[in-house]
């Protein structure tokens, strides 16, 4: 990426993120991060991005830890799996790690992301919210990229819900 670009992208995003109410991603460099991981850095992926950091924090773990055990769950359906990259590229699970996997669920209403820390068994599952299925259920192709923008710049409640057992 060139720097031009780097520069729009950083104001882009702080003009975004500046918006009230807004909780703006852990680090710089989430949308790149994720493109990287999943190709693209839409809402979906975006959102799965938002829940593994949230995770991190939650269980108190470094990215990349291999004490890390992430579950997804959804359909075998591009639009749900692309939560599973966006959760990869926020904690560094991976299937080579064999800490990342994916269970194949019937019904879009099952996604769900489990975090587990290994050593101490504390888990965390978390959903995409009703209100983020609602909003970025069939966004076009040609505005992927803005609506992971706006995925990246809302508050935790308007992208994902902790599912209570």
């Amino acid at each position: 990426m060139t720097t031009r670009r780097r520069l729009l992208l950083s104001i882009t995003l702080g003009l975004t993120l500046g918006c009230a109410g807004a909780k703006p991603a852990s680090e710089p460099g989430a949308l790149e991060r994720v493109a990287l991981v999943h190709g693209g850095a839409g809402p979906w992926a975006v959102a799965g991005y938002r829940m593994g950091d949230y995770a991190l924090q939650q269980l108190g773990l470094p990215r990349g830890s291999f004490k890390l055990e992430v579950i997804h769950h959804s359909p075998a359906q591009v639009q749900y799996t692309c939560v599973a990259d966006g959760a990869a590229a926020a904690t560094g699970a991976s299937l080579g790690k064999l800490n990342l996997s994916l269970v194949t669920t019937p019904a879009p209403e099952n996604v769900a992301t489990t975090f587990r820390n290994r050593d101490t068994g504390q888990s965390l599952t978390l959903r995409p919210s009703a209100s983020f299925v609602q909003r970025f259920r069939d966004v076009p192709r040609e505005k992927l990229g803005e609506a992971g923008r706006t995925v990246l710049a809302l508050p935790d409640a308007d992208v994902f819900e902790p599912v209570t057992p």
